[in-house]
């Protein structure tokens, strides 16, 4: 009998929920199971210590009776040091964002990158003005008493 370590899926609609279990590699995803060696709760944050709950000692007795595991427990088991990390295979090109996306992005880095430019500009210029001895007023314009004045002289 073929043993895999693998999830089974629980909770309802858009509210997964797996357990963590040890089963007949020719049972199904959801059906008949040996042992619950654990639960994963993908809608809790990747640093939450609840996240993925394992049985140790269980989970080196199956692997040590032949169990597999899948992809998914297989990291799971490396980041608890269990067994070793696994090699994550490349994932397909086919998720990657398209031409027209990575454009967009560029041309967002672009405009992010030239504001950021101005900003430091505007800091340098204020930061040399402020540096710089103030230099003397320039002489007031002439007010009218004075210009009438010197109107009258002439």
């Amino acid at each position: 009998m073929a043993l895999k370590l693998r999830l089974a899926r629980g909770g309802r609609t858009h509210k997964p929920f797996y357990q963590i279990v040890v089963a007949d590699s020719r049972a199904p995803r959801d059906g008949r199971f040996i042992e619950k060696l654990g639960t994963y709760n993908p809608l809790l944050a990747k640093d939450d210590e609840n996240r993925v709950k394992l049985v140790k000692e269980r989970v080196e007795y199956w692997l040590g009776q032949g169990a597999k595991p899948s992809e998914r427990v297989a990291i799971f088991l490396g980041q608890a040091g269990i067994a070793a990390m696994p090699a994550q295979p490349t994932r397909p090109k086919k998720s990657a964002p398209k031409a027209k996306a990575q454009e967009m992005a560029r041309e967002k880095e672009e405009k992010l990158k030239a504001k950021q430019d101005a900003e430091d500009a505007a800091k340098a210029e204020a930061e040399a003005a402020a540096a710089a001895p103030a230099e003397e007023a320039a002489p007031a314009e002439e007010t009218p008493a004075e210009a009438e004045s010197e109107a009258t002289e002439a």
